[in-house]
């Protein structure tokens, strides 16, 4: 999975240099606004999306919960088995 929060920063980054750009006509910085526009709606709802699986998170790590492998969008983990990694008992080293 390529889609990483880090990856939204650099493209709300890359959308913010198109912005910026000077040499645009005013037809296309209109598309430009029109563009950002659904950049901030999609990014507005993963963000939301992220905050939820933070929350859920915390809550299994709060019961002792093995929850290093719920947060793909945020620490880059990959391979992500586990139908149900929540369920699957403390952390390798958590203190129970």
């Amino acid at each position: 999975m390529k889609n990483k929060l880090t990856d939204l920063n650099d493209h709300l980054f890359a959308q913010l240099e198109r912005l910026s750009d000077e040499d645009l006509t005013p037809d296309e910085l209109m598309k430009e606004v029109q563009r950002t526009d659904a950049v901030i709606k999609v990014s507005t709802q993963i963000i939301d999306t992220a905050n939820v699986a933070l929350d859920v998170a915390k809550l299994v790590a709060s019961q002792g919960g093995n929850f290093d492998k719920m947060l793909p969008l945020v620490n880059g983990r990959e391979n992500i088995n586990d139908d149900q990694p929540a369920l699957a008992g403390p952390a390798k080293g958590a203190k129970k």
